[in-house]
């Protein structure tokens, strides 16, 4: 038997079930899917294990969805953005410059938070929607659209007639596949740790990038563990390099990360696995078809620099309510479509190529290169103009925008 709803989303990852929060909460039925069960809890077996810092731009999506109430009380505010160099001969901070959230605004620059627990909270707010259903372990198969709607077969055979079609189904998305819509995808031989740790000397609410080769060395706030502060980290280096670092007994991976973190909280003790992510850079041609459009990483895939991977998939969402509040009756109509593609690709391509360059910058591993990163490095934060915009820029602000100056 056949069913009908507003909107289908193909994917369950943070991006799908915030979708599926804040559109079931505009008033719209929603049916999301995903093959595979989400991981709610940090000991379960396959549990993400990274974090995601919400900008600020980002909360009045989480606001609408009725999220943010949720996650605020487990969320740990980023105030400071911390830039190391430690290029030089030895491990150790040559150059440190602060961009401080309180020269653009009142509020931080955004609060990080554990993606397990993201996906405990938001299945639980779905589950509160009685116009939202969630459907773990069930996928998307293919998909005819119509004129009036998009026709979806699911794997287990069901079928789902369907307004709009929302892939957030990842970089190898099914959605984009059945569109027949190609991406760019840059590979760059590295990969990242992820993983957590408590140290002595508190963080400040300071997150901090220490970049020496192969990639920044990421430490993000968390809230204290068992007493001690905590943070969660973001290793970037070569595959190989990556992968003997994974193998390490504890004790030596302690050592070597507390040296590549250049000692700024003292000594550093893993207090969760490692788990291993690839990093590649990924574009779509285009972010919208017939009766569906792409968002998330279906979309874009940045490395993790600057916290612009998940932010950049909540404005996806953001421009993507706007229109179909405007267009209730068809939230899937070519205008919205269509409009929804031209509103948010340019941008998109320009975030991605700006977090290409800053992560083959990170890259840098010859000591002239790496002089060459500290020396711009100093110059662009020494402008206090150009520091101010670069901030704005970072969080997605224009300077028009009543976020992007104190009150």
């Amino acid at each position: 038997m056949r069913e009908t709803t507003d909107i289908l989303i193909s994917g369950g990852g943070v991006a799908g079930l915030t979708a599926a929060a804040a559109l079931g909460s505009a008033g719209f039925r929603v049916i999301c899917v995903d093959p595979a069960p989400p991981v709610t809890e940090a000991g379960a077996e396959g549990a993400d294990l990274r974090t995601t810092a919400f900008l600020q731009p980002s909360i009045p999506v989480l606001e609408a969805a009725g999220l943010w109430s949720r996650l605020e009380p487990h969320a740990a505010a980023l105030q400071v953005m911390r830039i190391i160099d430690a290029g030089g001969e030895a491990p150790e901070a040559r150059l440190t410059k602060d961009f401080d959230a309180s020269d653009i605004s009142d509020a931080p620059f955004g609060w990080n938070l554990p993606n397990w627990l993201l996906r405990h909270e938001m299945v639980a707010r779905i589950a509160e929607l009685p116009n939202v259903s969630f459907r773990p372990g069930i996928g998307f198969a293919r998909m005819l659209a119509r004129d009036s709607e998009a026709l979806v077969t699911l794997t287990d055979g069901s079928q789902i007639a369907a307004r709009l079609v929302i892939g957030a189904d990842g970089r190898n998305s099914p959605v984009r596949e059945a569109l027949g819509i190609a991406a760019k995808t840059t590979r760059y031989g590295q990969k990242a740790l992820a993983f957590a740790v408590a140290h002595d000397l508190p963080h400040r609410n300071v997150s901090t990038e220490v970049h020496r080769k192969g990639g920044p060395f990421t430490l993000v706030p968390l809230p204290d563990r068992d007493g001690r502060p905590a943070s969660a980290v973001v290793w970037m280096e070569t595959g190989p390099e990556i992968a003997r670092l994974a193998d390490l007994p504890v004790a030596e991976f302690e050592a070597e990360m507390t040296a590549r973190s250049s000692g700024i909280l003292g000594p550093l003790r893993l207090i969760t696995r490692r788990s291993v992510w690839p990093i590649v850079s990924q574009i779509a041609d285009r972010m919208s078809g017939p009766r569906s459009v792409l968002i998330a990483e279906a979309a874009h895939v940045v490395p993790p620099i600057g916290a612009q991977g998940l932010n950049m998939s909540l404005a996806d969402l953001a421009a993507l309510l706007d229109l179909a509040e405007r267009h209730r009756d068809d939230p899937g109509c070519r205008d919205i479509t269509d409009s929804f593609h031209h509103a948010r690709h340019p941008e998109v391509q320009a975030r991605v190529i700006g977090i290409d360059f800053l992560n083959r910058a990170s890259m840098a591993g010859t000591p002239m290169l790496r002089d060459l990163r500290a020396r711009a490095l100093d110059v662009l934060y020494s402008a206090r103009p150009v520091r101010r915009v670069l901030m704005r820029a970072g969080l997605g602000l224009r300077a028009s925008d009543p976020r992007a100056s104190r009150t």
